[in-house]
């Protein structure tokens, strides 16, 4: 059993800890990470769960960005502790933060990632939507969260300062 929460800023060096864990050591190399880069987190979205004992067993953060000039929410990271994959929580931090992002009237969300496993959560590769290279752009994928919110969305995304 699990509780999601809010991340607080009392989170921060235990998600970091779980990102490191995670992920490749090269991971703040990504261009996703030089779009979030001294902006601020979108607070409400991003999310920890916590597992019986308290301790953080996952984790998902959303950043703001631009696709143009529309503002759009950037997915990612997500994380599981490996003590915890392949247990649904992934799949629970995605849908809950959607859910609560669309309920607080964004449109649109943004993520590079493997479409395989993003697809079963409504995510679809994107035309025109360019990230900063060296991003595969097979791995730009997107998903609207009211009817049409990719309709006509196209261009540079940058960071949403």
């Amino acid at each position: 059993m699990f509780t999601l929460a809010p991340e607080t800023k009392e989170d921060l060096w235990e998600v970091e800890a779980l990102y490191d864990l995670c992920f490749a050591p090269g991971r703040t190399a990504l261009s996703s990470y030089r779009l979030r880069d001294g902006v601020e987190p979108v607070r409400g979205l991003c999310l920890v769960a916590r597992n019986q004992d308290g301790s953080i067993a996952g984790a998902i953060r959303y950043w703001p960005v631009l696709v143009g000039r529309h503002r759009t929410l950037l997915l990612g990271p997500v994380a599981v502790h490996p003590t915890h994959q392949g247990e649904g929580l992934g799949a629970l931090l995605i849908h809950s933060s959607l859910d609560e992002a669309a309920a607080q009237g964004w449109t649109r969300a943004l993520l590079v990632g493997d479409y395989p496993y993003y697809s079963r959560f409504g995510f679809e590769h994107l035309d025109g939507v360019e990230m900063p290279p060296p991003t595969n752009p097979d791995r730009i994928l997107g998903r609207a969260l009211i009817l049409d919110g990719w309709h006509g969305i196209r261009g540079q995304v940058t960071r949403a300062d």
